[in-house]
């Protein structure tokens, strides 16, 4: 069973949290799918990880730069691996039915958005119920993640 990973972000917002989540799962050695709302998210995204950190960048692409199993990181708009990820991370709300190819998969919920918190609860059933191993994560006031449930 896929091991499932809610983060409900209250102390960041998705282009805060996001790319140190990454920088977790690529010291971790695994290769990531990020699934984005929209084309237009996922190309704002692409431009964040070049320039998060002056001194740094995480290795990454989309379908707009091309060699997609070559990527270490892969955003998306679609229900895709083609880089043969073991981590897939949902965010802005979004849904996949292939969670069960992947051996992580990290939802990223906006905190502050009552849909979306109700969403996330019912996708949290819908996860125990198929036997997946379901977990909550939050931030504490300094940005760390810890496990809650």
């Amino acid at each position: 069973m896929t091991d499932i990973r809610f983060y409900h972000l209250q102390k960041q917002n998705l282009d805060q949290a996001l790319p140190l989540i990454l920088e977790k799962a690529l010291s971790a050695g695994h290769k990531i799918v990020v699934q984005m709302q929209n084309a237009d998210e996922v190309e704002r995204m692409n431009k964040i990880l070049w320039t998060y950190k002056p001194a740094s960048f995480l290795p990454h692409g989309s379908k707009k730069n091309g060699h997609d199993s070559d990527q270490p990181i892969w955003l998306t708009d679609k229900t895709e691996n083609p880089n043969g990820s073991s981590v897939l991370i949902l965010t802005q709300g979004q849904v996949s039915d292939a969670v069960e190819d992947y051996k992580m998969c990290c939802e990223i919920l906006n905190g502050h958005d009552e849909d979306s918190i109700t969403a996330a609860r019912n996708r949290w059933k819908e996860y125990q119920s198929a036997g997946h191993d379901v977990t909550y994560w939050f931030q504490d006031d300094k940005g760390k993640w810890t496990k809650k449930a």
